[in-house]
């Protein structure tokens, strides 16, 4: 059964442990409110103090914290015998760390064919190419499919630009070998101009695109080597939603205050507007890599809930912070299906302060309609967790699950609900039927915001709870912020497994306008 009271204390005020931006070491922090924002402030011995917004809005961020819940971590982590003082300075996953992997993250190359101001990857600013051999990434999915007691369902190709990679189609179908459910590709989309290209690679097996998606105007692309590239963007929107079957799209834009925080509702507008095949929105506040002034860290800072602020304030309370849940709310959901069927199953058990989402839904006059205006979300979600307890004692889960699911229903409001959302709950939940996924899948508009964390905002306990994991040619399994942020297991592996730039410009005489 899940922990429902993990170690994050009640409140605002409390103390954590973070990493000193500058040289890097465990050192002791504390998180109150201030000026109805919630800060985090740290004192390295040899470098001083740091003082950073955390979460731009106190009332948010106790309304996520009160989701907030541990997962059952792994059984057999690469790592045993370390203790919490150890995160994140060893990893691999250890057997401290609280949840599975909900979604790995397989880095393909460093290479691109854009040159983006932003990256995590970039094998021209590094001066090495990062390319695992297609062994080597048979290896790293075997690995996560071998995780108990949830074998890793999600996989995602990343980069540099995933695309590019010589055996693309190759390492997709492989993926689809092995059992991952759900197959994606994080990428700029410019190789899916290509319409036949994009076919071969649904035909392999991808599922998901999730499209990096700064704004609608072609300026926010300015810093991404120099190309116009929202009309191929346009393109591969219109090839996801003619290939056969339609590919899933996810716009994922990169959120810096001042530069393009202007595109947050415009694109949501074109996202419901193209509704199948684009299924969502992930919005990503920027995360700052190395050492960077407080004035422009104050200047640029865009935090979840100024997010959710920005598209109630432009959506004129259409959506707002009433519409929004942290990711660990919908644990329990997961629960009951996992004890309803005797197995485990993937249940999100993140930090609370990672990220928040919603839901909004098409109106029979075509308007938005967030699920919050016909569910009572916060009477489902407890009457979830209630018949989960419930069936974990049970002799009878098949039965009493049965007869407790009519409960569920008075939380909904059939007259506002622009489509059969009790039918379709309870042909997904007894029947796990596909039909009913699809319909709820392709009739929504998911909005999410995931922001990833920096040396400045750094929280220990968010890296312990992480289940967006990379994983390594050498076994290792690494959560997203340890990764890229903090000890940067990133430099670390991909120098060990890489070559350096001109030699491999010496290899590949025809790649040299890639890289």
């Amino acid at each position: 059964m899940l922990v429902q009271k993990p170690g994050i204390s009640d409140g605002i005020e409390s103390t954590t442990r973070s990493l000193c931006p500058v040289c890097k070491k465990i050192i002791e922090a504390r998180i109150f409110e201030e000026d109805g924002k919630v800060m985090i402030s740290k004192t390295c011995e040899e470098h001083g103090e740091f003082k950073e917004v955390y979460w731009s809005d106190a009332d948010l961020y106790l309304k996520a914290k009160r989701y907030a819940i541990d997962g059952v971590g792994v059984e057999n982590p690469l790592i045993n015998g370390k203790s919490k003082e150890d995160c994140p300075l060893v990893c691999g996953l250890c057997n401290v760390h609280k949840s599975h992997t909900a979604l790995a993250i397989v880095d393909l190359t460093n290479r691109c064919n854009q040159n983006c101001e932003i990256c995590f990857a970039n094998a021209n600013a590094r001066g090495y190419v990062y390319e695992p051999s297609f062994e080597e990434v048979e290896s790293m999915l075997k690995n996560l499919r071998a995780a108990k007691p949830v074998p890793c369902p999600a996989v995602q190709f990343s980069g540099g630009e995933p695309t590019i990679y010589p055996r693309f189609i190759d390492v997709i179908k492989m993926a689809k070998e092995l059992g991952f459910a759900q197959i994606q590709v994080a990428t700029n989309g410019l190789r899916f101009v290509d319409k036949s290209f994009l076919q071969e690679a649904i035909n392999a097996g991808l599922n998901t695109m999730y499209l990096h998606f700064d704004g609608m105007d072609e300026k926010v692309y300015e810093g991404s080597g120099g190309k116009r590239v929202f009309d191929a963007k346009f393109k591969v929107i219109e090839n996801c939603g003619s290939t056969d079957p339609h590919l899933s799209t996810v716009l994922v834009p990169t959120i810096v205050r001042g530069q393009n925080d202007d595109q947050i509702w415009p694109t949501l507008e074109f996202a419901f507007e193209h509704l199948n095949p684009v299924l969502g929105v992930n919005f990503q506040p920027v995360a700052f890599a190395g050492r960077i002034d407080d004035s422009e860290r104050e200047a640029k800072r865009f935090t979840i809930p100024d997010l959710i602020k920005r598209i109630e304030k432009d959506s004129e309370g259409v959506i707002g912070s009433k519409d929004f849940y942290p990711v660990p709310s919908v644990a329990f959901i997961s629960e009951l299906l996992s004890l309803y069927d005797g197995l485990p199953k993937l249940t999100l058990t993140v930090h609370p302060h990672c990220g928040m989402a919603t839901y909004v839904f098409k109106g029979k006059d075509g308007s938005m309609v967030p699920i919050t205006e016909f569910l009572d979300v916060d009477g489902f979600l407890e009457r979830t967790q209630e018949i989960a307890v419930d069936l974990e004692k049970s002799k009878t889960k098949k039965l009493k699950l049965a007869a407790a699911m009519p409960s569920m229903f008075k939380f909904i409001d059939r007259k506002k609900a622009p489509l059969d959302f009790s039918g379709l709950l309870t042909d997904l939940v007894r029947y796990r039927s596909k039909k009913a996924l699809a319909e709820l899948h392709w009739k929504a508009l998911f909005i999410g915001a995931m922001h990833f964390q920096d040396m400045y905002n750094y929280d220990i306990e968010r890296v312990m709870r992480c289940q967006i994991h990379y994983t390594a040619p050498d076994g290792r399994i690494i959560p997203f912020c340890a990764y890229n942020a903090g000890p940067e297991f990133r430099d670390e592996i991909e120098k060990k497994f890489s070559v350096p730039l001109e030699e491999w410009k010496q290899r590949h005489e025809n790649g040299k306008d890639e890289i």
